[in-house]
C-alpha cells in the first residue's frame, strides 16, 4: 500500500534541502546582515512589466506635425519668439513664450518650436522671469498648431524638465540686438528703405512710408470702409465688432442701442483731433463696435482690470482705463502704435505718442504703454488683423499698418 506523505510536510522537507545545499558564503542575510531564515517560495508567474510611456517627440518632429493634436516634445529652450521669424536670446520682454530647438545652439528660426505659454505658467516657465531656463531641455505638452505664424504650439498644459540628461551646451548670450526685420512680402518693395533699422530711425522711416500716397476717407466713407475692412469671414451681411467680438448685420449702423457705430481706437479726444478729415478718418484705428460697449470705453486709455463690461464678455473697465478681450489685445496695441507713428505732429495735427499712464485725458496720448507692448506679443496678428490690413492698403487708404506685418517693430522703436 502507497505511503502518502502531506503535502506541508514534502514543502519543509524541500526548503530544509535547499537551506542546506547553499554554501554559508552565499546565504542570504538579513537587514541586520544576519543569515536569513528561509528562502521565498518560486513565484508561479512573474508579474507583466508595465507598458513604457510613449516617447517625446523630437523638436523636427513636431515642426512636421502641425495638425493641431497633443503630443509631448522634448527640446532645448533656446530662446524666446516676438515674431515670426525672431527669437531673442537675452532681454527678454515677457513671459508669455519660448522657442525650443533639437539643439540647444540651434540658431535657425526654421528648426525651432514656437511653445505658447498660458498665464499660470508664466511666472514658473516665461524667460523674462526665469532667464536661467536657456539651454535647459525641456518636455511640454499641448497642441501641435501654429503660434506667431510659426510651426508651434498652443494650449500647452505640462512643461518639465526632460528626464534625460542634458549634453548640448548653451547657447551663448547674443550681444546684438535682435533682428528688426522679419521676411514678408512687402519688405523689398513697401519696406525697403526701413529693413534693418531701429529705434528713431525706424520710426521717422516708417513714418515717411505709411504717410506717402495715402488717400484720405471723410468721416462718412468709414462707414462704407468698415462694412468692408470688418465684414465678418463667416457671413458677407455682417461685421464684427472688435471689442464684443458680436457679429451684426452690416445696415444695422447708426446710434441706437445693439446697433453698431464708429469706434476710434486711440480715443478722438486725446489729442483734439475729432472727426475731421486726418486721424479721426484713419480708418486703421477705426472699428465697428455696439454703442453701448463703445460708451462705456469713452476715452478710456487701455489697462489691465475692471469689472466686467455689459455686453462685452471678457472686457473689464474702471475709472480710468479699458482691457478688452483677449483675441483683440495684440489688435488694439498695434493700432495704437500705427497711430502714433503715421500721426507725429507734422500733419497740421498733435504729435499722438503712447505713454505709460492711463487717465490722460484730453492730452495726445494713451496708455498704458508697457502693457500696449504685453499685448502685441501676448496677442499676434490674426488672419482677420492681415486681411484687414490688406484690404485697406488695396482699396481704401493704400498704407499699411507696419506693426501687423512687423509685430517686433514694436519693440525695435519702443523698446522691449
Amino acid at each position: 500500500m502507497p505511503v502518502v506523505v502531506p503535502r506541508r510536510r514534502i514543502a519543509a522537507v524541500l526548503t530544509g534541502l535547499a537551506v542546506a545545499l547553499v554554501p554559508p558564503s552565499l546565504a542570504l542575510t538579513s537587514a541586520a546582515g544576519s543569515p536569513a531564515g528561509s528562502l521565498p517560495l518560486p513565484r508561479a508567474a512573474a508579474a507583466p512589466a508595465p507598458a513604457l510611456a510613449a516617447a517625446p517627440l523630437t523638436v523636427s518632429q513636431a515642426v512636421a506635425s502641425q495638425t493641431g493634436q497633443s503630443a509631448t516634445v522634448r527640446g532645448y529652450v533656446v530662446g524666446q519668439p516676438t515674431a515670426t521669424s525672431t527669437v531673442v536670446r537675452s532681454g527678454f520682454p515677457s513671459d508669455y513664450a519660448l522657442a525650443i530647438a533639437d539643439s540647444a545652439a540651434e540658431t535657425s528660426t526654421s528648426r525651432m518650436l514656437y511653445v505658447q505659454i498660458p498665464s499660470s505658467f508664466r511666472s514658473a516657465w516665461g524667460l523674462k522671469s526665469n532667464p536661467s531656463l536657456m539651454g535647459r531641455q525641456l518636455d511640454v505638452t499641448g497642441a501641435l498648431s501654429a503660434y506667431f505664424s510659426h510651426p508651434g504650439m498652443t494650449s500647452t498644459s505640462a512643461f518639465a524638465f526632460s528626464s534625460g540628461t542634458s549634453t548640448s551646451p548653451p547657447p551663448p548670450t547674443s550681444t546684438t540686438p535682435a533682428p528688426t526685420g522679419t521676411t514678408g512680402p512687402y519688405d523689398s518693395t513697401y519696406y525697403a528703405s526701413a529693413i534693418g533699422k531701429t529705434g528713431p530711425a525706424l520710426h521717422t522711416e516708417l513714418h515717411r512710408i505709411i504717410s506717402s500716397g495715402v488717400t484720405t476717407l471723410t468721416y462718412d466713407q468709414v462707414w462704407t470702409a468698415l462694412k468692408d475692412t470688418d465684414q465678418d469671414p463667416g457671413n458677407s451681411n455682417d461685421v464684427i465688432e472688435v471689442y464684443s467680438g458680436r457679429s451684426i448685420a452690416k445696415s444695422d449702423n447708426g446710434g441706437g442701442v445693439d446697433q453698431w457705430n464708429r469706434e476710434h481706437v486711440w480715443a478722438k479726444s486725446h489729442g483734439d483731433f475729432g472727426t475731421v478729415n486726418g486721424p479721426g478718418t484713419d480708418v486703421h484705428h477705426l472699428r465697428p463696435e455696439d454703442v453701448t460697449v463703445n460708451s462705456t470705453r469713452g476715452n478710456l486709455d487701455f489697462d489691465n482690470g475692471g469689472s466686467a463690461v455689459a455686453q462685452c464678455a471678457g472686457c473689464l473697465s474702471d475709472g480710468d482705463s479699458f482691457e478688452p478681450r483677449d483675441a483683440v489685445k495684440g489688435d488694439v496695441a498695434r493700432m495704437i502704435f500705427y497711430m502714433a507713428v503715421r500721426w507725429d505732429g507734422g500733419d497740421g495735427f498733435a504729435d499722438l505718442e503712447p505713454d505709460d499712464h492711463v487717465g490722460n485725458g484730453t492730452a495726445p496720448a494713451i496708455g498704458k504703454m508697457s502693457v500696449l507692448k504685453q499685448w502685441n506679443l501676448q496677442d499676434p496678428p490674426d488672419a482677420f488683423e492681415k486681411r484687414r490690413n490688406q484690404v485697406i492698403f488695396d482699396t481704401w487708404q493704400h498704407n499699411r499698418n507696419p506693426f501687423i506685418d512687423h509685430p517686433e517693430w514694436v519693440s525695435a522703436i519702443y523698446g522691449p
